[in-house]
């Protein structure tokens, strides 16, 4: 398992929190993605790959390749109670943090053409909501860019949930364009180190290159019928 951090910080720009109106502050647009990320209040991002080679004491045909990209922000709306309209900052931080983390996944493994399951997940501090994490990726702003960039068509499997520092997390993935295909159901598991402090939020994005190594449980789209018939008879 390779874990690759990158911190956001640019010299000279000091490094006080940076907020959504603080964008106006800067003379000149943004020289990519990565400077804008961090003009909205990314402080890292992280890149975990892991190349699962055997299983059960047997090598698959092909490795399976999992990664995932991590990006530890300033909460847009710390401080603020639970009326506030989510709408607006959302809008506007959910495509950079997509664009940033699936242009890692891709880089971590390989074309889009390569990709075959992909999920999502978000972390919020202790002083956060729940729907703070929910506003940064359960939305087209998050999800279609990066299910364009992957060359999907499923909807994204997600997690998500609240902790402090050194916070623990396991993302599910499914199929990029059949979610049902039983194989590729997987997860990964992250662990987030120093973050999310108490007014910060983690978003994630992860993605694999297959299904489970030696998958063999069927598919719902062959399995026959099952009711609770099944359950008959087993008991007095």
């Amino acid at each position: 398992m390779t874990t690759t951090p990158t911190r956001l910080q640019k010299p000279g720009l000091g490094a006080q929190k940076p907020s959504l109106d603080r964008l106006n502050d800067f003379d000149e647009l943004p020289a990519d993605f990565d400077e804008l990320a961090w003009r909205l209040g990314v402080r890292s991002i992280t890149v975990q790959r892991e190349e699962i080679i055997a299983d059960g004491g047997a090598s698959p045909d092909a490795p399976l390749t999992q990664a995932a990209a991590i990006a530890v922000l300033a909460n847009p709306w710390a401080g603020t109670d639970t009326q506030a309209d989510l709408a607006p900052a959302a809008e506007q931080v959910a495509p950079v943090l997509a664009k940033v983390l699936t242009d890692r996944l891709l880089d971590a493994l390989g074309p889009a053409s390569a990709i075959e399951a992909f999920g999502k997940g978000a972390v919020v501090g202790v002083d956060g909501e729940l729907e703070h994490a929910g506003a940064l990726i359960h939305t087209p702003y998050f999800g279609n860019i990066m299910r364009e960039m992957l060359e999907g068509t499923s909807v994204l499997c997600f997690a998500d949930g609240r902790s402090g520092p050194s916070a623990s997390i396991r993302v599910p993935m499914w199929h990029k364009t059949h979610a049902t295909s039983r194989d590729h159901y997987q997860t990964i598991d992250l662990r987030l180190t120093d973050a999310p402090k108490a007014d910060e939020l983690c978003v994630i994005a992860a993605a694999s290159t297959g299904p489970r190594p030696f998958a063999r449980i069927g598919d719902r789209r062959t399995d026959g019928a099952v009711t609770t018939e099944i359950l008959k008879g087993l008991t007095k």
